[in-house]
């Protein structure tokens, strides 16, 4: 085998190792953004994002409405405690009109302690006084 210099790849030889391919370069179709709002059994909401949107409270408080009316559609008379949210630390999750709003529509939320939101590396005191 020989390297060719003119254009950088192996020549002669064996045939097990054709030239590289060259892609044709296309522009991406963008990132997209996804809800999913589910239990153990099932998807209830799948809701994509706009181009150029962000999640916002009022965003957010949609989606939840949208939420409750299918809940109430699919699950009526199976829901018996009540809607139980584990929200990360998002703005738009511990914002005062979502926690009113999640009270309004019956659902609650699930509290976590600050030091089980951090990274498992770190070592972090905390004091509750």
């Amino acid at each position: 085998m020989t390297w060719k210099q003119s254009n950088n790849q192996w020549s002669g030889g064996i045939a097990a190792h054709p030239a590289p391919k060259k892609f044709r370069v296309q522009k991406s179709a963008g990132k997209v953004l996804t809800s999913i709002l589910w239990d153990q059994d099932n998807i209830f909401l799948i809701d994509y994002l706009p181009k150029g949107q962000t999640i916002n409270t009022e965003y957010y408080l949609s989606l939840l409405v949208q939420l409750k009316d299918i809940l109430k559609e699919k699950c009526h008379g199976k829901i018996t405690n009540g809607v139980l949210f584990l929200h990360d630390n998002a703005l738009v999750h511990w914002a005062i009109t979502t926690q009113k709003k999640l009270a309004y529509l019956g659902f609650h939320v699930l509290i976590t302690h600050p030091i089980l939101r951090i990274w498992p590396h770190r070592i972090t005191t905390c004091s509750l006084d």
